[in-house]
Order: C-alpha cells, then sequence, then structure tokens
C-alpha cells in the first residue's frame, strides 16, 4: 500500500528526513508507534511552515488521509493477532499444566441396590372352562371382566336329551327297586312254605314207606306195594331239595337276592350317570373369580375339549418375572420389591419376592421369578405389564462413586482413574453394592479421592490433567 512507503510525504519535505519508526517487528508495538506519531504526521505539510493557507489545508488533509488508512490497518491486524494469542496461550497452558478433566468425589451416602425387571400380573393358575357334553348353547349370562362367585351358573346348554334319558333311567331304577321289593316280600315267603309243604310231604312219604316196608317183610303186601311206597318217598325228597334251594336262592345273601341288588344296582348308576349329564348342560363357575376371556356365544355348538371361557380364581396376587441369569445369585426368597404398572407409572405398591424357578431358561438366558401381592392395588388387571425394582442389597454410609467412574465394573478387574497431584493413576477397586448410578467401593479408595469418569476416554493413566469438579 502507498502510503507504508518511507519517503517524505506528497508535496514538499526534505527528502533526507526519517519518516517515522512505524516497522517495529511486534504488531502491538507497531499500533503503539503508529498512534505515538500522529502528532508529528499532522504538523508535516508542503511548503514548510510559511506555505500559503490553501496549500497547508491540502497538505493537512493528505496527513489525515495517510494516518488513518494506517491506523485502519493496524486495527485489523490487531484484531487478527489477539486470537492468535490467546490459542498459543491455551496451548501453553495445556501443554505445561495438562488437559482439563471433569472429576467426582468419592463420599459416603446410602446406596440401595436393586435388581429392575418387568413381568405380568398372574394368579397361580387358571381355569378354563369347557364342557363334557355336546349341545347347542342356548345362554351366556356373564361377560368378560365379570367377577363372578363359586356356583354362579356361566353357559347354559341344551338339555332336552339330557333330560329325557335321566327320566328313563329314573323308571329303571324305580322297576328294579320293584323287583327287588317283589322278591323280598312275596316269592322268598312262597319259597319258604314250599319248603315247609315240601318236608312235611317227605316225612309223610317217609313213615308210609316204613310201614309197607314192615307189612312186606311179615308178607302181608305184595312187592308191588312195597314199591310204590319206595317211589313216594323218592318224589317227596326230591321236592324237598328243590324247594330248600328255592328258599335259600330268596334268602338275604342268596342268588335271586343277588341278581335283583345287581339290578337295581345298575340301574341306579345308570341314573347317576344320567344326573350327570344332565348338569353338565349348565356351566357353573367351579370357584370365585374373574373372568378374563370369553370365547363362546348363543347358538354355539358347544363340544368338548373347547374351551369356553378363562376364570382367573380370586385369591392372591403375583408378579411372575424373568430375571437375566447373571443376577440369580443377588436374589433370595423374602426380598422386598417396588412394582409399578406402566399404565399408572406414578403409581406404586409393595411386592415380595417368593419362589425362584430351579431351572434355567437356556434360550432367553433367565430365571423364572414370583412376586406375591400382598395389598394389591384395584387398579391391577389381569396380564397387565408391571415394572419391579428388587432390593437385593442396602449400605449406610457406604464410600460411592458414580457408576460411570469405574471402568471394567462387570469384570473381575475394576479400576478407577484417580486424580493425585495433577496426574492420573490407575488404582484397583473392590466394588459391592450397584445401583443405577452409583457403585459402592469397598476397597482402593479414600474418602474426598478425585476420579475421572469412563466418559472422557482421551484421559489416560499417567498424565498430567487439571481436574474440574462438574
Amino acid at each position: 500500500m502507498a502510503f507504508l512507503a518511507r519517503g517524505p510525504p506528497p508535496g514538499g519535505g526534505s527528502r533526507g528526513s526519517p519518516a517515522p519508526p512505524l516497522l517495529a517487528s511486534h504488531p502491538v508495538r507497531r499500533l503503539t508507534q503508529v498512534m505515538a506519531a500522529l502528532p508529528r504526521m499532522a504538523e508535516r505539510r508542503p511548503g514548510g511552515r510559511h506555505g500559503s493557507a490553501a496549500h497547508r489545508h491540502g497538505s493537512n488533509t493528505l496527513a489525515n488521509t495517510v494516518v488513518i488508512g494506517r491506523w485502519r490497518h493496524y486495527v485489523w491486524l490487531l484484531a487478527l493477532v489477539m486470537p492468535l494469542t490467546g490459542v498459543v496461550g491455551w496451548f501453553a497452558t495445556t501443554l505445561a499444566l495438562g488437559p482439563s478433566a471433569p472429576v467426582h468425589l468419592a463420599a459416603r451416602r446410602d446406596i440401595v441396590q436393586s435388581v429392575v425387571a418387568s413381568g405380568r400380573i398372574e394368579t397361580l393358575f387358571r381355569v378354563d372352562v369347557a364342557t363334557q357334553v355336546t349341545a347347542m348353547v342356548l345362554d351366556v349370562p356373564v361377560d368378560e371382566g365379570q367377577v363372578v362367585t363359586a356356583g354362579q351358573v356361566l353357559v347354559q346348554l341344551d338339555d332336552e336329551d339330557a333330560r329325557a334319558n335321566f327320566e328313563q333311567m329314573t323308571a329303571s331304577v324305580r322297576q328294579a327297586e320293584a323287583k327287588l321289593r317283589q322278591l323280598r316280600e312275596m316269592s322268598r315267603p312262597v319259597a319258604e312254605e314250599t319248603l315247609a309243604q315240601a318236608r312235611a310231604t317227605l316225612l309223610s312219604a317217609q313213615q308210609s314207606f316204613e310201614r309197607v316196608e314192615g307189612l312186606f317183610a311179615r308178607g302181608v303186601v305184595a312187592r308191588a306195594q312195597l314199591d310204590e311206597a319206595r317211589k313216594a318217598l323218592d318224589v317227596a325228597a326230591a321236592q324237598e331239595r328243590a324247594a330248600k334251594l328255592q328258599a335259600d336262592n330268596l334268602r338275604p345273601g342268596g342268588s335271586d337276592e343277588l341278581v335283583a341288588s345287581a339290578a337295581l344296582a345298575q340301574a341306579q348308576a345308570a341314573l347317576r350317570s344320567a344326573r350327570v349329564r344332565l348338569e353338565y348342560t349348565v356351566i357353573r363357575a367351579p370357584r370365585a373369580g374373574t373372568l378374563i376371556s370369553r370365547s363362546v356365544e348363543r347358538g354355539d355348538i358347544a363340544q368338548p375339549g373347547k374351551v369356553l371361557m378363562v376364570l382367573a380364581p380370586a385369591g392372591e396376587t403375583w408378579i411372575e418375572v424373568q430375571i437375566d441369569e447373571k443376577n440369580l445369585g443377588l436374589l433370595s426368597i423374602g426380598q422386598r420389591a417396588l412394582a409399578s404398572a406402566d399404565a399408572y407409572p406414578r403409581r406404586t405398591f409393595d411386592a415380595e419376592l417368593s419362589y425362584i424357578n430351579p431351572s434355567i431358561d437356556a434360550q432367553r438366558g433367565a430365571v423364572a421369578v414370583r412376586l406375591r401381592v400382598p395389598v394389591p392395588p384395584d387398579y391391577l388387571r389381569q396380564d397387565m405389564t408391571v415394572s419391579v425394582d428388587i432390593e437385593v442389597a442396602r449400605r449406610d454410609g457406604a464410600l460411592v462413586v458414580p457408576a460411570d467412574c469405574v471402568r471394567d465394573a462387570d469384570t473381575a478387574q475394576p479400576w478407577v482413574l484417580k486424580v493425585n497431584d495433577g496426574r492420573t493413576r490407575r488404582i484397583p477397586v473392590r466394588i459391592g453394592a450397584r445401583s443405577s448410578s452409583l457403585i459402592e467401593i469397598v476397597d482402593g479408595l479414600a474418602d474426598g479421592d478425585r476420579v475421572v469418569p469412563s466418559t472422557r476416554a482421551d484421559i489416560v493413566a499417567d498424565r498430567r490433567v487439571r481436574a474440574i469438579s462438574p
């Protein structure tokens, strides 16, 4: 630029007079020299001190123009140099003291370690309501979600065939009972009378034979009469035996009575079966509970094996949860938990760990646990999704650090990056209880020690740093 020339100002002046010392090496010093030279530059005008007023005015204008141009140049130069100076200073500080690093203090606080999982509300078991006979559905007097009592009618089936069969079996029982009563009240007394008569006839025939036999021995009667007497005796004896057998069969425990009793029992069994089949046409709630599903309507054909409804019996409420198997060693029966339904996240309720499945789901790498809800809230529903925090450990006044300050926390050799005297040190630690944000340090740190979070991956061990508390 022309105004940086070292020659005399335009329009006059001595050629050998020196120019203002404007070319110093440092930019700030150069700007200072420019400001100091402004008065002298303003006095220099063409024609010396004795020039005309117009000439002096023109010379002053030209000098002011040159000075303003130079002033602007150095202002811009200063604006460029100052940031560079700050950057150089920052690099110098970083090289001298190390990079800045946020640190957290190890402090004593209460910590609660919990295992978090989600599951569903369930009962210990569910009842599939189905029919045992094939019949058309006449009525379904209950709806899904309804609370029912034990014995309440759920489904009414067509009972015409079952009722007709029941009446037929009832008639068969009455007939069998009449036969048995007839045997006991009529046949048995008649048989006893017949036996008595046969015995009397046998006695008479015996006596007659003995008389004829005596007369034949004395030669009074012929052999033909003896043979007739013997024949009459044999017939009487046969009749007595038959009458005795008949009476024995009709006596209590006899074959005829056993047959009649068996016929009655068979009829009664058939009647009970008919009664049961008739009762099957009315499907009732096996116990009190809540109907969580219904898949039957009027006019449907109900068939055995087809589930019509699902009943969740009333009783204790449970939460079924799948826990990662790596947390199995932390669980024990009786541990307390805090649960909340996903539909009502602001409302919590207490639960208690009551069952741990002895087997592991190999596909999911999880173990099923069950938590009992002592006082279930009224808004809980079957199969509702809930989140649970199972308290597995509690430490009061434990030495803790933020969880992101412990490196390799899930391995056998966790460690922290501790800041001591402006340098980082890798310190192995032994950890205890863990929460979502804190980790207990059992060994390796003291109260007040400063550690660098793992989020600063650029900060490594054995390096100078400037610790900055967050």
